[in-house]
């Protein structure tokens, strides 16, 4: 369903965000992440004039993960920043991401390691969807998402189940796609 019709109003401001996900040949897979951020028409910063319709931000970032979701390299690259020659300095702290996990504190790592003057608010923004796009990236590729009727049944429970509203484990969606799985409600 669509969002509703909106009032008369004019553009004047796109973030765009976008992350691909590869699987490279030695295994190991790669995220690469990209935020921007486009004006419509002139606006004028401390550093001096952007032209509307060209890139305040254009920033990149790219962590390479394993099979069990830990970031084993991060790089980041600043195209386009409102302080040229200042916030593009930053990328090399990215390399702190190394050793995290996206599954286990990834978020509070990012935090720790990246927040306020540590990082760029923007890449680190844009780091903290990057669990839920490795997990959209593994879904039936690493990680086997099905077991409802007509396929062969996983030995351990499907990691969707409890991750969000409609696959709960007590929930209708459960009781179709995942029948084995349904939590039973507990007579109380």
């Amino acid at each position: 369903m669509p969002l509703s019709s909106p009032v008369p109003r004019a553009l004047r401001h796109t973030r765009a965000i976008e992350v691909e996900a590869f699987a490279r040949d030695d295994g190991l897979w790669d995220l690469d992440a990209r935020i921007t951020d486009v004006k419509v028409r002139d606006v004028t910063l401390a550093s001096g004039v952007r032209t509307g319709g060209t890139y305040l931000h254009n920033l990149h970032l790219r962590i390479t993960i394993n099979r069990e979701l830990t970031i084993v390299d991060a790089e980041a690259a600043s195209d386009a920043v409102p302080y040229p020659g200042y916030c593009d300095t930053i990328a090399p702290a990215y390399k702190k991401l190394i050793g995290l996990s996206l599954m286990k504190g990834f978020r509070l790592g990012v935090k720790e390691r990246l927040s306020g003057v540590l990082g760029c608010t923007h890449l680190s923004e844009l780091a903290q969807i990057l669990p839920t796009a490795a997990i959209q990236a593994y879904a039936n590729d690493v990680i086997q998402t099905r077991d409802g009727a007509g396929h062969d049944p996983l030995p351990d429970k499907p990691f969707q189940i409890d991750k969000c509203h409609a696959l709960r484990a007590e929930g209708p969606a459960v009781a179709v796609y995942y029948p084995r799985w349904v939590a039973k409600a507990v007579p109380g």
